[in-house]
């Protein structure tokens, strides 16, 4: 009587995508950035790091994640343990990975930039 009828309207228009392609690209444009600026350095830094420890030798300088400056005494390459003497009469066996940075034989202190 005096209620009139509803009728479904008309879609919007959508896109190739089915209408999701106006949140599918951003999404995969802030992927494609994350992996370039967060992703990809980390993995080089950790790659980078992975080479520095396997290559420790005897007679070089490291320092530890605990902040312990010494001098590699022992250094096997089928063991992850090395032994660091850090003063005349002490000496500590570290495990490779909590090594922070690797100094060569003669290698000059790097400044602190």
């Amino acid at each position: 009587m005096f209620i009139t009828p509803a009728y479904a309207q008309a879609g919007g228009a959508t896109d190739a995508f089915g209408g999701v392609g106006g949140l599918l690209v951003p999404m995969l444009v802030m992927v494609v950035i994350f992996y370039i600026l967060v992703i990809r350095p980390q993995q080089q830094r950790a790659k980078d790091h992975r080479e520095l420890v396997s290559k420790v030798r005897r007679g070089d300088t490291v320092i530890t994640s605990g902040g312990f400056i010494g001098k590699v005494t022992k250094a096997a390459d089928n063991s992850d343990e090395i032994e660091v003497e850090l003063s005349d009469s002490m000496r500590v066996r570290v495990l490779k990975s909590t090594l922070l940075d690797v100094r060569a034989k003669g290698e000059a202190v790097k400044e602190a930039t």
